[in-house]
Order: C-alpha cells, then sequence, then structure tokens
C-alpha cells in the first residue's frame, strides 16, 4: 500500500466523523437559535424594566434602577388598567375552561344531531382574524344597544377563549381510556362518582393547560378589546396608548412579572404531570 493512500484514509475517516458530528448536532443547535430568537425580544423587556431613561422614552439604556419596580403604579391609569386586565382574564378563563371542557365532553363522548357543524364552529374563531372578530362582537353590541365597558370585553373574551378550551381539552379526552371507567362502574361507582374519581384527576393536567391558555391570550388581548371596549383601558390598551407619546419603563415592569408568573405556573404544571406519570409508572 503506498504512502499516498495511508495519508488519505485517515483523512476520509476524520471528515467522516466531523460530518456525523455536525448532522447530530445541527437539529439542537437549530433549536437554541430558534429559542434564542423567540426569547431576545423577552430578554430586551426584561431588561429595559431596570433603565432609568432621562426623557419619555424607554429605549436607550442609560442606567440601573430600582425604582421602576418599587413603584411600578406609579404611572397614572397603569394600575387601573392591569386590575382591569386581570379580573377579565380571570373571569374569562374560568368560565371558558368550564364550557370547553363540556363541549370538549360532548363532542367526543356522545353521537349527536349537528356534531361535525359544531366541530366547524368551534374551529372558526381559531381560524378567523381577530379584527374581524372584534368588528363583528361590536356590530352585534351596536344593534342591541349594549353599554360598552367591562362586560362587552368579558362576553368577548370568553367567545374566543372558549374554542382553545375545547381544542385543549380534547386532545387529552381523544387519547383516554374508557376502560379505567367502565372498571370503577364495575366496582359499584355511579357516573357522578367516576366522573368525580376517575375521569376529573386524569383530565385535570388538560383543564389546567386550558385555563393558562384562555389566561394568556386574555390578559394580552388587543383587537378584540379595541373594539368592544368602550371608556375602559385594559392593559394593552395602555401600552398601546402610552406608546404613542412614550412608555414608561413599568410597562416593562408589569410585562415581566406576567411573563415570570405565567412561566412559572407553566414549569409547575409540568412538573406536577411528570410526578404523577412517575407515580403512575411505579405503581405498576
Amino acid at each position: 500500500m503506498s504512502a499516498v493512500a495511508v495519508r488519505a484514509r485517515p483523512r476520509r475517516n476524520a471528515a467522516a466523523s466531523i460530518w456525523a458530528g455536525v448532522r447530530y448536532h445541527v437539529l439542537t443547535v437549530y433549536s437554541a437559535l430558534f429559542f434564542l430568537y423567540l426569547l431576545l425580544p423577552i430578554a430586551v423587556v426584561i431588561l429595559f424594566s431596570f433603565n432609568h431613561p432621562t426623557g419619555k422614552f424607554n429605549y436607550t439604556w442609560q442606567g440601573f434602577t430600582w425604582d421602576n419596580w418599587r413603584y411600578w403604579n406609579g404611572v397614572p391609569g397603569l394600575q387601573s388598567a392591569i386590575t382591569l386586565s386581570l379580573e377579565i382574564a380571570i373571569l374569562a378563563s374560568i368560565v371558558a375552561t368550564v364550557l370547553g371542557t363540556l363541549i370538549a365532553l360532548a363532542l367526543v363522548r356522545y353521537g349527536f344531531r349537528g356534531r361535525g357543524a359544531t366541530n366547524i364552529l368551534i374551529f372558526l374563531p381559531l381560524s378567523t382574524p381577530e379584527i374581524v372578530l372584534g368588528a363583528s362582537l361590536l356590530t352585534l353590541f351596536l344593534n342591541l344597544n349594549v353599554v360598552f365597558g367591562f362586560w362587552t370585553i368579558l362576553i368577548a373574551h370568553i367567545m374566543f377563549c372558549i374554542s382553545f378550551a375545547v381544542v385543549t381539552v380534547k386532545a387529552r379526552l381523544v387519547g383516554f381510556d374508557r376502560h379505567l371507567e367502565e372498571a370503577a362502574m364495575d366496582l359499584g361507582a355511579n357516573e357522578w362518582v367516576t366522573f368525580q374519581r376517575v375521569t376529573l384527576p386524569l383530565i385535570a393536567p388538560a383543564i389546567l393547560s386550558a385555563l393558562l391558555l384562555c389566561f394568556a391570550i386574555s390578559v394580552d388581548d388587543f383587537v378584540v378589546t379595541y373594539f368592544n371596549s368602550g371608556s375602559s383601558i385594559t392593559f394593552p390598551l395602555f401600552v398601546w396608548g402610552a406608546a404613542r407619546i412614550g412608555a414608561p419603563p413599568q410597562v416593562n415592569v408589569i410585562g415581566t412579572a406576567i411573563f415570570t408568573i405565567a412561566t412559572i405556573a407553566m414549569v409547575t404544571n409540568v412538573l406536577i404531570q411528570n410526578r404523577r406519570a412517575r407515580t403512575a409508572a411505579a405503581a405498576f
């Protein structure tokens, strides 16, 4: 064997090893860059919540300060706006999750006339642009002579949150093992006890996920709220109005707090689900 062939073989082996390593880690690198791209704006919001701007605009870094967090409600109208947003988000997410869970149970468990049409109607708010939903609700409320304010915003948020709740809970029910309910009823449990002791605990993670999703969608909605708010100002509307004359750093503080609380809630939900899965696996 010539010396040239001996030297060429290690080079080919090294190149093949490098290419195999690149192919093995390319998805990991791509995912890391993708999440970095998504989280970069959030990181900027968090960073500028500690900024000390010299003027009205919080767009350039001037210096570090804790005053924005200490006096988070120092901007007139901010506290009332965030309070209204939280009240509507909490009520809308609870009502939408309850109704969405019941609708999902009906669609998955029972066959009835109009079931297909109901499925289509459920998915319509998901595929319809928000400006169409907002304008349609505005027209409806105007024709009914409804006074715009808290209740019109709440009704609008419940309307578009129900679809998200139905889709989330329905996905869990599709893969639900009905033999567990049948076993409970064979042991003497009636329908209500079976639902309370077997069905509800098993679909509880999906219900909690739907609740968190509806809350997140409701608290940051702007388009539908803008059409149906009247004189009421929610936090997104406050941010939109403040951005035209210079958004204060307290807006970044509220955004950072909402993001942190939502992240903690979602991580807690995932940990609880993983713990239940490990407990169930250990039991068998």
